[in-house]
């Protein structure tokens, strides 16, 4: 018989709930099994032995509760010393602290005594000055000896470290065989500049406030720089007094002007120097003169 065609049937799949974690694989898996399977059918094997767990005789049992006896009292006899002995340590720290704070002032105390005593003696040795030879002589001697004030034009020198220079260097840095690779101002170098600024018409010379005499020097102690036998620390500050311009020219055109260009091209050593209309410099804290003497004898014409 006819009748309307059928339709093939429809074969539709089960639908499948997939996890909400299904993108999680690494992680799941991880959680799910937190312990790794070797380790997990090691220890099923000791359960297995009878090895694993709990001690299970009454010897092992009384061993294991005298270790941690043991042990528990270890760390109570410990913590008991430490609780002991830290006042004793905060004490002695605490007395060494007070130590240190009067030591200081007194030496404090004493520098400025020192000070004190230093600026006496250099009125003293300015008033012997103007009493045996006149005014005009003794302010001359005062200040070619460093024993007065000055002030007058002159220029500003000021050397630097570089920005990036060397702290750990050993030795001296620059030998004559060539400098090695630092940018720290070395004792040599400041010789050389205040030998540069006398050399090209300085009258009077100070560096980080100490004025130089005759008997001054320049030395290192270790990475430090002494004037006098007194540390100075960077930035190095030169005043001169002298004709400013002309004094300025001729240093920078000097063999020790050059040098420490070489020094700011080479090794990155900062260095600025300006004219000024009016430097002052104080005076040499002291100038004793241990060996010479006074001639008294009158030259022959």
């Amino acid at each position: 018989m006819c009748g309307m065609p059928q339709q093939p049937p429809v074969r539709s799949s089960p639908t499948r709930t997939s996890r909400p974690d299904a993108s999680m694989s690494l992680l799941t898996n991880v959680m799910d099994h937190s312990l790794d399977d070797g380790y997990a059918e090691a220890t099923a094997r000791k359960r297995a032995d009878g090895t694993g767990g709990m001690p299970k005789t009454l010897w092992a049992k009384l061993g294991l509760a005298a270790g941690l006896v043991v042990a528990a009292l270890v760390v109570t006899l410990g913590a008991a010393n430490a609780r002991i002995a830290a006042p004793a340590i905060a004490k002695e720290r605490q007395e060494l602290i007070d130590r240190i704070e009067r030591e200081t002032t007194a030496a404090d105390k004493i520098e400025d005594d020192v000070d004190t005593l230093r600026a006496d003696v250099s009125a003293r040795q300015r008033a012997a000055l103007k009493a045996d030879g006149g005014s005009e002589q003794a302010d001359l001697v005062g200040l070619l000896s460093g024993a007065t004030a000055v002030h007058g034009p002159g220029v500003k020198l000021v050397v630097d470290d570089a920005e990036e220079a060397s702290q750990d260097g050993d030795g001296d840095p620059r030998e004559t065989s060539g400098f090695s690779d630092t940018g720290r101002v070395r004792d040599r170098d400041m010789q050389r500049v205040v030998n540069g600024m006398w050399e090209s018409g300085a009258e009077a010379i100070s560096v980080n406030g100490q004025r130089l005499t005759a008997l001054s020097a320049i030395r290192a102690a270790g990475d430090a720089i002494l004037v006098d036998n007194r540390p100075l620390v960077p930035p190095y500050t030169v005043l001169a007094v002298g004709d400013g311009r002309q004094l300025s020219t001729r240093f920078q055109n000097s063999a020790d002007g050059l040098y420490l260009h070489a020094l700011q091209e080479n090794y990155g050593i900062r260095t600025s120097i300006s004219v000024q209309d009016d430097v002052r410099l104080g005076a040499a804290p002291s100038v004793i003169v241990r060996t010479a003497q006074p001639s008294t004898e009158k030259g022959t014409s």
